[in-house]
């Protein structure tokens, strides 16, 4: 898969395996992007393989997963 493709399916595994929400994983994604963890995937696109998504995808969630936030449900409404 190419480099853009890659970064898809890591968004996508990171919405299954940890029941994020696309937005969450997209934005997981984008900030480990912008610090550069995928930039040797981007030379080099044959590392680009599912094998690596999957384990992409636990790392970055480790390094990059958001805060937990807790509702009060059932109050003020």
């Amino acid at each position: 898969m190419n480099y853009e493709e890659y970064l898809d399916e890591v968004a996508t595994l990171l919405t299954e395996i940890y029941t994020l929400s696309d937005e969450t994983a997209i934005g997981i994604v984008m900030r480990a992007q912008a610090d550069d963890y995928f930039s040797a995937h981007d030379d080099d696109e044959s590392i680009c393989t599912q094998e690596r998504a999957e384990l992409d995808a636990r790392a970055i969630f480790k390094s990059y997963k958001p805060e937990k936030r807790t509702k009060e449900l059932g109050r003020g409404q």
